[in-house]
C-alpha cells in the first residue's frame, strides 16, 4: 500500500467531531502538522472535522494526546474531544476502561461504559464575574474561567434569540482577551440542574454543536451565582445532553467531569488528496 495512506478514525462527542489517528510509533510523516490538520479538517474538500487528535506514547500516562483546532492552532484542552479519544483507546485495546492521558492542560482521567464516557478535567482558574465589555450591540456582562481553555460566559434570557456567530465572534476577538482570545458562550439556566448552552469556539472560528469546556465553563460560572447545583444536565445545540458534576468549596472548584455519549463514526484511509 502507497506509506502515504494514512488509516484514521471519525469520531463524534456530542456533535463535535474529530478526526483521531494512532501515531504511537510515531510514524506520521505529513510535514507540517498544523497545515496537515487545516487541510483534512476541510468540510466538503476533505474528511472535515473540528479538530485533529494524534495518539503518541507516554511514560507517564496510557498516551498522549496532541490536538489541533480544525483551523491547525494546537489547543491544551477539548472536552469533547478528551470523550473521543478515551472511548478510542479503550475500543482500540490502547487503554482500559478507566486511563488515564496527557494533554497540554495537565494528565486527563477517563472512564468509559459501552457509548458512555465520562472525563475528569483539571482543576479551572480562579472564577472572574462582572467583567464588562463594550460590543456593536451595547453593553455585555460575561464571567471568566479557564477549564484548560478560556472561556467567557453570558447568560441569556433565550438562547434561540441569540446571534451567536456574530456576537460570539465579537466576543471571542475582543481586546481584553487579547492575544489568546476567548471562547463564548451564551448559557440559559432552566432550573437548579438544568441548562441550555450555545457555543462560539475559538479555533473553529464559529458556533460548533457542541464544546465541552465551554459546558464545563458554564455550569461553573452558574455555580459561582447560586443558580446551580451538581449535577447539571446541559443541552448543547446538537440536541444531545451532557452531565457536568463538580465539588466547590469556599468559592474553590474542584472534582469536575464531564459526561455523555461518544459515537466512533467510520474508519477509514486518508489518501494522500485529503492533505495535499
Amino acid at each position: 500500500m502507497n506509506d502515504k495512506r494514512i488509516v484514521f478514525w471519525k469520531v463524534s462527542g456530542s456533535g463535535n467531531d474529530f478526526i483521531i489517528i494512532d501515531n504511537r510509533n510515531l510514524s506520521l510523516n505529513v510535514g507540517d502538522l498544523p497545515e496537515f490538520a487545516r487541510r483534512v479538517c476541510r468540510r466538503k474538500v476533505s474528511v472535515g472535522a473540528d479538530g485533529l487528535l494524534l495518539v503518541e506514547p507516554s511514560s507517564t500516562a496510557d498516551f498522549r494526546w496532541r490536538f489541533f483546532n480544525s483551523d491547525g492552532s494546537a489547543a491544551a484542552m477539548c472536552g469533547n474531544a478528551a470523550r473521543c479519544v478515551a472511548r478510542l483507546a479503550f475500543e482500540n485495546g490502547i487503554a482500559g476502561s478507566t486511563l488515564s492521558f496527557e494533554t497540554q492542560a495537565g494528565i486527563i482521567n477517563a472512564e468509559v461504559a459501552g457509548d458512555i464516557v465520562k472525563v475528569r478535567l483539571t482543576d479551572p482558574s480562579p472564577l472572574r464575574q462582572d467583567i464588562r465589555i463594550h460590543l456593536s450591540g451595547g453593553e455585555c456582562d460575561l464571567d471568566c474561567i479557564d477549564t484548560g481553555v478560556p472561556h467567557a460566559v453570558c447568560f441569556v434570557a433565550s438562547a434561540e434569540a441569540c446571534d451567536v456567530a456574530a456576537t460570539g465572534k465579537e466576543i471571542r476577538h475582543h481586546e481584553v482577551f487579547q492575544p489568546e482570545g476567548a471562547n463564548a458562550n451564551f448559557a440559559l439556566v432552566i432550573n437548579r440542574h438544568k441548562m441550555r448552552i450555545r457555543t462560539y469556539e475559538r479555533g473553529v472560528e464559529d458556533e460548533t454543536l457542541a464544546c465541552g469546556t465551554g459546558v464545563v465553563a458554564s455550569v461553573l460560572a452558574a455555580a459561582g451565582r447560586r443558580f446551580v447545583d451538581s449535577p447539571v444536565d446541559v443541552a448543547v445545540q446538537s440536541g444531545e445532553t451532557l452531565r457536568v458534576y463538580f465539588s466547590r468549596q469556599d468559592g474553590t472548584f474542584s472534582e469536575i467531569y464531564l459526561e455523555g455519549k461518544v459515537k466512533i463514526v467510520y474508519q477509514g484511509t486518508l489518501f494522500e488528496d485529503a492533505y495535499r
